[in-house]
């Protein structure tokens, strides 16, 4: 039984390590699209404001791909952290609190 947990455990990491990878890759999807939409307001003539929003634009892009580094780094660490656990499951679990 305690080598089922192991395997459920281990595939549960890994599904969380693949979940951490895929919610880094849509902050960088994110990120360049507001890149794109800031660059490509250059081609608006008739806009006044043109300057600011693009400037605005490629602000929230650089916010959006610093916040999921950061937001990675995180859970990667919190991650690793818990791969260390895998196993270490102990009497105390099982019964009852008093």
């Amino acid at each position: 039984m305690n080598k089922d947990l192991i395997l459920r455990e281990k595939l549960a990491l890994q599904r969380t390590i693949l979940a951490n990878q895929s919610i880094f890759l849509d902050f960088v999807r994110t990120s360049m699209y507001f890149l794109v939409a800031g660059i490509s307001i250059i081609n608006l003539t008739t806009f006044r404001y043109k300057f600011a929003v693009e400037c605005v634009f490629i602000g929230v892009s650089i916010v959006l791909f610093a916040v999921g580094i950061v937001n990675f780094q995180r859970q990667k660490t919190k991650i690793s952290t818990s791969e260390r656990h895998i196993g270490d499951y102990k009497d105390e679990y099982l019964t009852p609190t008093k």
